[in-house]
């Protein structure tokens, strides 16, 4: 069988270029948002404000590269792509948890966000933190210990 991704709407955010973008989304905390879901899929919308938190599913849509090994903005050596956030990957598909502040027909409010304006989303899941492994608490955060991702932001090498 084969699946075929596509897309259920657009995220639109105020940042029109990669660099300058925060990394990740505790570095974009309080940058608000909207996502405009397709009329085709605006059924799914039902229920969805009783969540404060998203999980979306979105196309690095201006990420052209692909590397198996990266060197992240924090660390000072290349890391395999699976353990790092980076954009240049083998099927160029992100995800980030953001605020859901509102939705009015088919468009959502958002916050908090590391997310290129018209970027394609391709999915949408809630964010229920206790349906995770309750070991998360204290997991191991590898090469990722200790490191200030807030102040971090995008440049043009994940073009």
């Amino acid at each position: 069988m084969k699946h075929e991704i596509i897309s259920i709407g657009t995220i639109r955010t105020p940042f029109t270029k990669i660099e300058g973008m925060p990394v990740q989304t505790v570095g974009g905390e309080g940058v608000k948002g909207e996502i405009h879901i397709k009329d085709e899929y605006a059924e799914g919308l039902k229920d969805l404000e009783q969540f404060s938190h998203l999980q979306l599913i979105f196309i690095f849509h201006k990420t052209y590269k692909t590397k198996l090994k990266v060197k992240p903005f924090l660390a000072d050596e290349h890391h395999g792509v699976f353990s790092t956030f980076s954009p240049i990957r083998p099927n160029h598909l992100g995800s980030s948890i953001v605020k859901l502040n509102g939705v009015e027909g088919n468009v959502l409010h958002i916050e908090n966000l590391d997310i290129l304006d018209n970027t394609p989303l391709v999915d949408i899941k809630p964010y229920v933190p206790h349906l995770y492994d309750p070991t998360v608490r204290n997991l191991e955060t590898g090469w990722f210990e200790n490191k200030d991702v807030k102040s971090q932001r995008a440049g043009s090498r994940f073009i």
